[in-house]
């Protein structure tokens, strides 16, 4: 009679699941690959997990909890929206160019392209992004409310691009663009806080009066 099956660690088997979706995208990693990366019978897996998407969706939530979670707990922690925003930036940079894990926002890159079938992965992490921007949004009203930002402040503006810049971050990081490099940009970026006003117009952008052209003489 063939014995039990051995037991295993189903949050280790999740943990090695989650970094090779991150490493290689869901595309990317194969169901053998998984075998491999697991240790474990596909039968297995599947009985575990689910599908393939299943143990995905697990991953990402997994990632997002913890590695992923830096821009919650900033956003959360920090008493003003400009130091959120700088530890955001500063922790992104951090984890997405850890050594011994891949590069990278999980979230960012995992799904940038998928096919038709895998269309519910791609809204899935879309859907992830969009609430970051939500709450970066969020926090740049309250800060608007708390006169940290001035009344004519455009959080929703402003909220785009400190997301922006922490998606680029992260295609920066698995490009192999140094720590340090990352890192001059956080200054940059938080000169931009409070730049964007509601009527949109270009920060330092003033109508000057026309002149009269020299050597004209009034009437």
């Amino acid at each position: 009679m063939a014995g039990r099956p051995r037991e295993f660690d189903r949050d280790k088997a999740l943990a090695k699941a989650r970094d090779a979706f991150w490493a290689r995208g869901y595309e990317g990693v194969s169901m053998a690959d998984l075998v491999s990366a697991l240790g474990l019978a596909s039968a297995r897996i599947y009985a575990a997990f689910g599908s393939k998407e299943d143990l995905f969706r697990e991953a990402i939530a997994l990632y997002d909890a913890h590695e992923g979670g830096f821009a919650t707990r900033a956003l959360e922690e920090e008493p003003t929206a400009r130091q959120a925003i700088e530890r955001i930036l500063k922790e992104a940079i951090e984890t997405y160019t850890r050594p011994g894990q891949p590069q990278g926002c999980m979230v960012v890159s995992a799904a940038t392209n998928t096919a038709a079938e895998n269309d519910g992965v791609r809204t899935l992490l879309a859907g992830y992004r969009r609430r970051r921007t939500a709450s970066l949004v969020a926090r740049l009203e309250k800060a608007i409310e708390d006169g940290e930002l001035p009344a004519d402040a455009d959080a929703q503006v402003l909220g785009d691009y400190y997301a922006t810049v922490l998606h680029g971050l992260s295609v920066q990081a698995r490009d192999g663009v140094p720590k340090k490099r990352l890192l001059a940009i956080i200054p940059v970026a938080s000169a931009a806080f409070g730049a964007a006003r509601t009527s949109h117009e270009p920060a330092g952008y003033r109508c000057l009066p026309s002149r009269k052209k020299r050597g004209s003489l009034s009437r």
